[in-house]
């Protein structure tokens, strides 16, 4: 599991793990079931504290991607596929919105951008 940390981000670290996690649990590289690092080891490799990574742990858990067993760790939790949807749409549209955002100060036109849109969707397709 490659989580990598960047210090000079605006985004709180624990927030760097939860956000890199359910990535590699929405894209299918984590499946269900498997283990996580424990909190001391994740803590060890990013040389961050263990407070870092049990917020972060419990924030995934709290979210329903892992579950934790004490004495044994933390697990990815089978996925409801209609909650990977829901993230994935999340994510699409927190993507969107910052586009919309550049192409309205670029003086992009809704037309052009929805052609852009189309060609995107369209060459991921092949």
């Amino acid at each position: 599991m490659d989580i990598i940390i960047s210090n000079s981000s605006n985004e709180p670290i624990y927030n760097q793990i939860v956000a890199q996690i359910k990535a590699q649990i929405i894209s299918g590289e984590l499946k269900a079931g498997d283990a996580l690092p424990s909190m001391r080891t994740l803590a060890t490799s990013l040389r961050i504290s263990v407070i870092t990574t049990k917020r972060a742990y419990e924030e995934l858990e709290k979210e329903g991607f892992i579950e934790s067993y004490t004495g044994k760790g933390s697990f990815v939790k089978g996925q409801n596929t209609e909650l990977i949807r829901e993230e994935n749409l999340r994510q699409a549209e927190e993507y969107l919105s910052r586009a919309v955002e550049k192409a309205r100060m670029g003086g992009v036109s809704l037309d052009e951008l929805r052609e852009l849109l189309e060609m995107l969707f369209n060459e991921q397709e092949r």
